[in-house]
C-alpha cells in the first residue's frame, strides 16, 4: 500500500498543477483562488474518507487516497506564499482575509465531508 501511496501522491500533485492552471487561466483575478479551491476540495475528501474509516470501512485504501492523492492535491506551502505575497503587496485585508478564508473553509468542509462519511459507512 505505501508504493500506491506515492504514486497516488505523485498523481495528485499533477492533478493539483493542471487544476491550478486551467482555473488561473479562466479566472484570473488578484487573489489566489484556485489555490484556496484545491485545498478546500482536498479537506473535504479527506474528511470523507476519514468519516468512513471512523464508521468501519477498512482503512487501507484511506491511506493511498487520503494521505497520498489527498496529499499531492492539497498544498499548504503554496497557500502560505501566497498570503506572504499578498501581505508583501501591503494587501492587508486581501492577506488576512485568504489566510482566514481558506482556513475556515477547509476545517468546515473536512468536518461537513467527515459527518457525510460516517453516514455511509
Amino acid at each position: 500500500m505505501t508504493a500506491l501511496a506515492i504514486v497516488a501522491g505523485g498523481v495528485g500533485a499533477v492533478l493539483r498543477f493542471v487544476v491550478d492552471g486551467l482555473l488561473r487561466a479562466r479566472w484570473p483575478g488578484r487573489l489566489p483562488w484556485p489555490t484556496a479551491v484545491i485545498n478546500v476540495s482536498g479537506s473535504l475528501v479527506l474528511g470523507l474518507l476519514t468519516g468512513l474509516v471512523a464508521a468501519g470501512v477498512p482503512g487501507s485504501w484511506a491511506l493511498v487516497l487520503g494521505t497520498g492523492l489527498c496529499g499531492g492535491w492539497t498544498t499548504f506551502s503554496t497557500a502560505s506564499f501566497e498570503t506572504v505575497r499578498l501581505l508583501q503587496q501591503r494587501r492587508w485585508g486581501a492577506g488576512a482575509g485568504y489566510l482566514l478564508g481558506s482556513l475556515i473553509l477547509s476545517i468546515a468542509a473536512a468536518a461537513i465531508g467527515f459527518a457525510v462519511g460516517r453516514g455511509l459507512g
